[in-house]
């Protein structure tokens, strides 16, 4: 796997980021410990060194879980990790959002799940509509201040709450905001109107999700597969549900087969092509192998042609539907 820089960090992060939202199993779905273990390993052995996880995810199992796999081996990897949610589904309000009090108690609580001192990238995990950028940029300096985190960054915030988020901290001169992080893909193509100017003129790091639109751009779901559809009670999933989409999936099918490899690689090529890192988020071995094989897969100039020209915005019957609040809502609800 091939290392470029992060935004305007001096941090050089592999290509391809590994979401551990399926570490786990308290949603009631996901992979064990040995699966794990198996896709950790794995991703680390193919030169992945840029781990994503959430105090959520799996109701901080997941955390859980990546403490004991870093153990012995910390330095070789970028740890990321969110707050906003809570770790559980009953958490109390004071734990949840954004304020500087939810913050300081996720973070020392993710902290100890994850056997660490630090956390190298701290992302706020969604929008809760209430607290001032003022606050939350406060807060994350002083945890940067503190030696909690080295790096702040704003996950499914719109472009002008992240531009003025980016503002307050240069003209305070607090711990910057070093990255942001939303959905993309070639069937969530909006943040390329805003968010990725937004980011390039910022000097921001990228991390794009799901760039398989929840699993639809593998055409697994052509197959009777049901996946994220049904587990995660069909949020937090791009369906094909339009004509565009269906000619955009015929389209990655072709180009998997032109190149002799498989539909999930052609999609997440294509996202690495925009010069962000997405972060894939595999519940099997065989689906790690499948995705990181993405690195060589080397799209033609008229390949990524084809694919920016099925899925232009142009050319979408409707616009797709997810704002940052609706993103919160969804992840807050994701066993209900």
């Amino acid at each position: 796997m091939n290392y470029t820089l992060f935004g305007n960090t001096g941090l050089r992060v592999s290509q391809i980021a590994l979401g551990t939202a399926n570490f786990g199993m308290r949603w009631g779905h996901g992979a064990t410990v040995e699966e794990s273990t198996s896709i950790f390993n794995a991703y680390a052995e193919a030169g992945g060194n840029f781990i994503d996880t959430a105090e959520i995810y799996q109701f901080g199992q997941s955390e859980e879980f990546v403490g004991e796999l870093l153990t012995g081996r910390r330095e070789r990897f970028l740890l990321a990790t969110k707050y906003t949610s809570g770790a559980a589904p009953d958490a109390d309000r004071l734990v949840t959002g954004n304020s500087r009090k939810a913050m300081v108690d996720s973070l020392e609580a993710s902290l100890k799940r994850l056997k660490t001192d630090r956390i190298d990238l701290f992302w706020v995990h969604h929008p809760d509509g209430l607290t001032p950028s003022e606050e939350i940029v406060r807060g994350l300096d002083d945890l940067a201040r503190a030696g909690k985190i080295l790096y702040a960054g704003l996950s499914n915030f719109p472009a002008w709450r992240l531009s003025r988020a980016v503002t307050i901290a240069e003209l305070t001169r607090a711990v910057p905001i070093a990255a942001a992080q939303f959905e993309h893909s070639l069937v969530r193509r909006e943040p390329e109107a805003d968010l990725f100017p937004a980011a390039k003129a910022l000097g921001l790091g990228v991390v794009t999700w799901s760039p398989l639109g929840g699993g639809v751009l593998t055409g697994k779901y052509r197959k009777g597969e049901t996946g994220r559809a049904e587990k995660m009670g069909g949020r937090v999933f791009q369906a094909e549900n339009s004509e565009q989409r269906t000619r955009i999936l015929d389209t990655v099918l072709a180009i998997a087969e032109e190149h002799s490899t498989s539909p999930d690689r052609v999609a997440i090529a294509w996202s690495i092509s925009h010069g962000s890192i997405p972060l894939i988020g595999p519940r099997s071995i065989d689906q790690l192998k499948a995705n990181i094989g993405a690195v060589s897969v080397n799209l033609s100039e008229d390949q990524i042609r084809r694919l920016n020209e099925v899925s232009s915005l142009a050319g979408s019957a409707a616009a797709v539907a997810a704002s940052s609040q609706d993103y919160g809502v969804a992840i807050s609800r994701i066993v209900a």
